[in-house]
């Protein structure tokens, strides 16, 4: 069964108003094999284009998906359909003909734009997002497409720079010559990291071309005023271990000076920002591709496993394009180009220490992009009913929230490989991109509100202002105008009566809001302890099934060393056995020499006070005669009672051995007593086997008398018919068919007694 993510169609409807309900762009390329993974046997057609819009996954062998199937989980073949579908062969420029350049007509056209790279590590997302200097990606183009739209148009001065994330400021001349001096500064950091010998190797391989791209990648938008003029204003930074850094930094060319990390705030109005970050104002490609070097850089990037240089953040290229005409800024569009870090198993890439926890970062950052996109597309399917979407829960999806509700367009290129070794994790990107793909956004054909201009200070101007510049203002600003306005028209009274009716709206609204607030936070609260309740009794049932496992392990090792404890005890045995057999023989006579030295001893000790005393005295006497007769009488003692003693212990000994050897053979007899028990058994068995083998072989006999007694009659039978047909008088015939031969024999012959006397006698039966 295959696993199918239907193509929604990429326009679905088009609501009568300025906007139109669209499904997200999802595109698909293909990464080339490389010489090692050829070599390493990774080509297992794993991935199968079928057309330019569907993909079919097959499952290799060792594979986590293809040993589920086996077991009957889920199966081994899955197809997905994406918007586009780009092979190996695909250039850089047809993949940015066919996904990027109608985004960067609408980037210039006033509207926001978001691309993001997705895939595991290796499969090729940094060289879609930036390319090389003979094959440039996708961001590279689409500055050298902006820098051909507004050639001849640009901004010149640095007094308007973006402000916020949708509005806009006006410097004085101070903030303009700061704003210069940091430029003049960043680009001399530039050059100086470039004329330095490490870096050699790193700005001959520049992502940007020297000369402008071909004619294919540049936009051929008419400007709608020829007055109007363009300010590029650019900034890169990353998002590493969920603290954002600023790639554009000069002091971060100290690699021992500690980066600052920037918050991202709120702008009240329900836009993400990063706060202090810096932004560039570039007047030509070769400035944009020194600030990109110096990026690059600057990004967090290390050596694993399965890649020499994985991007350990996600890095984020932002450029705001704003539209001047009479020095009033008519539109602020933004386009980020965001190349996400790759998802990887940590068991593959074998990441420890610090690699471990910046792969940790980065799933979990990947992960709440899902459930966001999951909430997001339920929330569109199901309209009676919406989810909470964690947008807050990590920096990338709270930055980009905007983009997903509707206030821009999103697209994603996913990036694989073909490998089998890491087939499973592509597996989970294809899932990914299927769910994004069904997300609907919400794209205004004109940009939802104008920019809000403010000074210096902060402060909105209000020549110049747009109408709603005015949400931008506190309570008490708003009723200050309020009464300067109306004072030179209305009585006293009544415009104290119409404070007091507008303060008690406004404690109304903030009544409102505020309980407003409070539902939206008791909705959140019970939100996040159903996500703790069901992970607490997730976490618990993975306890039990832990608890489990290590209780079956804990008996099966015991069982082990029971095993193990009991072959030990067994072969100890034997071998103290086999070094304490005594054959019979020698145990008789042992037995026997034991019996003689106790036969002795008892003599020895009831002859001891007269024959031998007197005997060993006279020895004594005579050897030694100047002893006196009690010395040698208590040396005769001693040694008797010596020989006593040895003789004694060697009667323990003996008598040991004796106990032994009748051990021994009980245990014999014991185990004569069972093999004689089982040999009396298998010979009743035997008996019954052999009369049944009796019994079978007389019937078999008996079969036989009878077949040669049938021979015997067969063949009389054959000689007596040979007999027959020798004395018979017929005479063979002509064979004829079978109506004639049935005709003969129905037919009597001629020489037959007559029919009537047979009739008579027929009837003569009956009576």
């Amino acid at each position: 069964m295959d696993l199918t993510c239907e193509n929604m169609s990429p326009q679905q409807s088009e609501s009568p108003g300025d906007a139109e309900h669209q499904t997200m762009r999802v595109y698909l390329r293909v990464r080339p094999f490389s010489k090692e993974e050829l070599s390493d046997n990774e080509d297992q057609e794993c991935i199968v284009v079928e057309n330019s819009q569907t993909v079919t996954l097959n499952a290799p062998k060792g594979s986590a998906t293809m040993k589920s199937s086996e077991r009957g989980i889920g199966t081994s073949i899955h197809k997905f359909t994406f918007s586009q579908i780009f092979g190996p062969e695909m250039s850089q420029a047809e993949l940015y003909e066919n996904t990027v350049k109608s985004q960067t007509s609408d980037f210039l056209d006033g509207k926001n734009t978001l691309i993001f790279s997705y895939g595991v590590t290796n499969a090729g997302k940094t060289y879609t997002i930036q390319g090389t200097q003979k094959e440039p990606g996708i961001l590279s183009r689409v500055l050298d497409g902006t820098f051909h739209y507004i050639q001849g148009h640009q901004y010149q001065d640095m007094d308007m720079k973006p402000f916020l994330r949708n509005d806009a400021q006006r410097l004085d001349s101070k903030q303009v010559k700061q704003e210069r001096s940091a430029k003049a500064a960043l680009f001399a950091a530039v050059k100086e990291e470039l004329e330095s010998p490490r870096a050699n190797g790193a700005s001959e391989s520049s992502p940007f071309p020297t000369t402008s791209l071909s004619s294919s990648s540049l936009i051929d938008n008419q400007k709608e005023s020829e007055s109007s003029q363009f300010a590029l204003w650019v900034a890169y930074y990353e998002i590493y271990n969920e603290c954002v850094y600023d790639l554009l930094q000069p002091s971060l060319c100290i690699r021992n000076k500690k980066r600052v990390s920037l918050r991202v705030c709120d702008d009240g109005a329900g836009n993400a920002y990063v706060k202090g970050l810096q932004w560039i104002n570039i007047q030509s490609l070769s400035e944009a591709s020194k600030l990109l070097h110096l990026g690059n850089r600057n990004r967090s990037a290390a050596a694993t496993k399965m890649n020499q240089s994985s991007s350990r953040s996600h890095s984020i290229f932002t450029m705001k394009l704003l539209k001047i005409d009479n020095d009033v800024v008519e539109s602020v569009s933004e386009f980020s180009l965001c190349d996400l870090a790759g998802s990887e198993r940590c068991n593959k890439t074998k990441t420890i220490n610090e690699r471990l926890k910046e792969a940790g970062n980065i799933n979990n950052s990947l992960l709440i992009l899902g459930k966001c996109l999951t909430a997001l597309r339920n929330n569109q399917a199901e309209r009676t009913k919406s989810s909470y979407i964690p947008f807050r829960e990590s920096k990338l999806t709270k930055l980009f929230q905007t983009i997903f509700c509707g206030k821009g367009r999103a697209s994603m290129i996913v990036n694989i490989n073909q490998c089998a070794s890491t087939y499973d994790e592509t597996l989970h990107v294809m899932k990914f991109s299927a769910v994004a793909k069904q997300v609907v956004q919400v794209i205004p054909e004109r940009p939802l509100e104008s920019p809000c201009l403010v000074g210096g200070d902060g402060k909105p101007l209000r020549n110049g202002a747009s109408h709603n510049q005015t949400l931008n203002l506190s309570d008490e600003e708003l009723l200050e105008e309020e009464d300067e306005a109306d004072e030179s028209l209305l009585p006293q009274n009544e415009l104290l009566s119409m404070i007091e009716n507008l303060r008690t709206k406004l404690l109304a609204e903030r009544k409102r809001n505020l309980v407003q607030e409070m539902e939206i936070r008791k909705e959140m609260g019970d939100a996040m302890l159903q996500q703790l309740m069901e992970s607490e009794e997730l976490r618990t049932r993975q306890i039990e099934e832990l608890k489990e496992r290590y209780q079956d392990k804990l008996e099966n090792t015991f069982e082990m060393y029971k095993d193990a404890i009991k072959e030990h005890a067994y072969q100890s045995a034997m071998n103290n056995l086999e070094d304490d057999y005594v054959p019979l023989d020698e145990f008789l006579a042992e037995q026997e020499k034991v019996e003689v030295l106790q036969r002795k001893v008892s003599e020895l000790e009831s002859h001891s006070g007269n024959v031998n005393v007197a005997s060993m005295t006279d020895y004594s006497v005579q050897t030694q005669p100047h002893k006196t007769m009690e010395e040698i009488e208590n040396e005769l003692c001693k040694r008797l009672y010596k020989e006593k003693c040895a003789v004694e212990k060697m009667c323990d000994d003996k008598q040991q051995l004796i106990l032994s050897l009748e051990k021994r053979l009980l245990e014999l007899n014991d185990t004569l007593q069972k093999v004689r028990e089982v040999f009396l058994e298998k010979s009743a068995d035997l008996e019954v086997l052999q009369k049944v083998a009796d019994d079978q072989s007389k019937s078999f006999e008996g079969l036989l008398q009878g077949n040669a007694e049938k021979d015997k009659e067969i063949a009389s039978l054959k000689e007596e018919l040979l007999k027959l047909s020798q004395k018979s008088p017929v005479k063979s015939k002509k064979k004829r068919g079978l109506l004639a031969n049935i005709r003969d024999a129905v037919t009597p012959p001629r020489t037959a007694t007559p029919i009537k006397p047979l009739r008579k006698t027929i009837k003569t039966l009956h009576k």
